[in-house]
């Protein structure tokens, strides 16, 4: 006998406009259809803050896990975990123990205020006595652990001693497209893409009540090979209809693809910063955070240009931040480079935080990216001229909500702090809307010396290669 189990390793409510629109009360039915087995919260699912998320995740009729997110009771007190911690699956006897675990890191890289009312911690602080809980209490003949922490991170868990009894690492976060199981010191790790192009498929051979052996498949969904459920399509529309429209309506157009998929520029970010600069062209560097999800648009319409919608402004940037200048001193970018660029490539994976290059137009940054830490900017010019540790620059970026005001997309310490009249999106569309069609080629005003412009992942010293 054959049986399946699917489950989801998080960031469902976020990422599109139907989403956002809907504060995503649309997801759950579509969810629901898909009738999976399991949950685990992301990095995103905190997007509508806390009572959102407990409404939207428990609106699912499968059941949730995670072992790191616990009711914040005031005063750095923990209260009881929001989730169950692990999850256990019966077949003809044999128990398989699902344990979860979500980006502790949350209340830094999402905005403050979305997290509020709940306190993470790192997975190592439990999943020791998780491990011996599903092993010798519950007696299960697999443990996998379904994780929501990057890939980078699944993998320095997996070479640590409190990972010891896991057998698969089940992984989401920088949605990196794992053909085969990367071998962890305790446990193997995986993780299958993003934008619902791909399933992750383990298969596990049960004898006599134990596990004999494993293979794990990274299927792509292939819209030839699998057609639409006409069932799912009619749930669709009957949500997405009343936003149609606004979805689909063409604000510019590219002339060129439109992706984000390497690790240190992407046509995306480029059109973004371009568009920014070109709405307050007197500042001297603008920022926008190195964003890892949005699915790419590459096909021309009857112009022979690819439209840029609405609906993809949301994809790109689903949060419509509210555009905030600054000044700082070059010695603060100088150090702000430095810890952008270690929370990339540091060599001690469990630092990495996030997976792309922070996005900037205004300066040209050449960098080692594997070489020491706080050593890897060798050269840095601000309109062409040398940084000048001692002169104050103007920046903008987006105000992050519930940052304090000295704080500027996760740049601290910022003066003169001010919000501008304009949003991300008011600021591409009236930029799109002066200059399309547009040709945003990356400018390389990021260079790595010792890594290709083509990089499309973080992750390295493991025989992995995102393709």
């Amino acid at each position: 006998m054959e049986y399946s189990f699917l489950m989801d390793t998080g960031d469902m409510f976020q990422g599109s406009e139907l989403s956002v629109k809907t504060t995503g009360e649309a997801m759950i039915p579509i969810l629901n259809a898909l009738d999976y087995d399991l949950y685990l919260p992301g990095n995103w699912e905190v997007i509508y803050y806390k009572k959102s998320m407990q409404h939207l995740l428990g609106s699912l009729t499968a059941p949730k896990v995670c072992a790191n997110m616990y009711h914040d009771l005031g005063n750095g007190k923990k209260g009881e975990l929001i989730f169950p911690p692990y999850h256990i699956w019966t077949v003809n006897g044999v128990k398989i123990g699902f344990l979860g675990y979500t980006d502790h890191l949350v209340p830094l890289r999402q905005s403050p205020n979305y997290s509020k009312g709940i306190i993470y911690t790192k997975p190592e602080e439990n999943l020791s006595h998780y491990v011996d809980v599903l092993r010798n209490q519950e007696k299960c003949a697999f443990v996998a652990l379904v994780a929501h922490l990057g890939l980078s991170q699944q993998i320095h868990l997996a070479n640590h001693p409190t990972c010891e009894g896991v057998d698969y690492m089940l992984g989401g976060g920088t949605h990196e497209r794992v053909r085969k199981p990367i071998q962890g010191r305790y446990a193997k790790v995986v993780e299958p893409g993003a934008f619902g192009s791909f399933v992750g498929k383990l298969e596990l051979k049960i004898e006599n009540g134990k596990v004999v052996s494993d293979s794990y498949e990274l299927m792509e969904v292939n819209s030839e090979k699998y057609p639409e459920s006409p069932e799912m399509k009619k749930i669709i529309s009957q949500y997405e209809g009343p936003y149609l429209e606004d979805i689909q309506k063409v604000v510019g157009y590219s002339t060129i693809p439109l992706y984000r998929y390497f690790v240190i520029e992407n046509t995306i970010d480029t059109m973004i910063l371009d568009a920014i600069n070109w709405q307050l062209p007197d500042v001297d560097i603008v920022l926008s955070n190195g964003f890892r999800f949005c699915p790419p648009r590459s096909t021309p319409d009857h112009t022979g240009n690819i439209p840029i919608t609405n609906g993809f402004i949301f994809d790109m940037l689903p949060v419509d931040s509210r555009i905030r200048t600054g000044k700082v001193t070059g010695q603060q970018i100088q150090d702000w480079l430095e810890k952008e660029l270690n929370n990339v490539f540091a060599a001690d994976a469990s630092k990495r935080f996030g997976g792309w290059v922070i996005k900037f137009k205004g300066m040209e940054v050449k960098f080692k990216a594997f070489g020491e830490e706080g050593k890897r900017v060798q050269s840095t010019l601000v309109h062409g001229k040398p940084l000048d540790t001692n002169k104050v620059y103007s920046i903008c970026a987006c105000e992050r909500d519930g940052d304090p005001d000295d704080i500027l997309c996760r740049f601290k310490g910022v003066m003169e702090t001010e919000n501008t009249a304009y949003t991300l999106h008011q600021a591409i569309k009236n930029y799109l809307a002066e200059n399309s069609p547009i040709t945003p080629t990356p400018p390389q005003s990021a260079v790595a010396i010792d890594a290709p412009a083509t990089l499309l992942t973080q992750v390295s010293g493991v025989d992995y290669e995102f393709r």
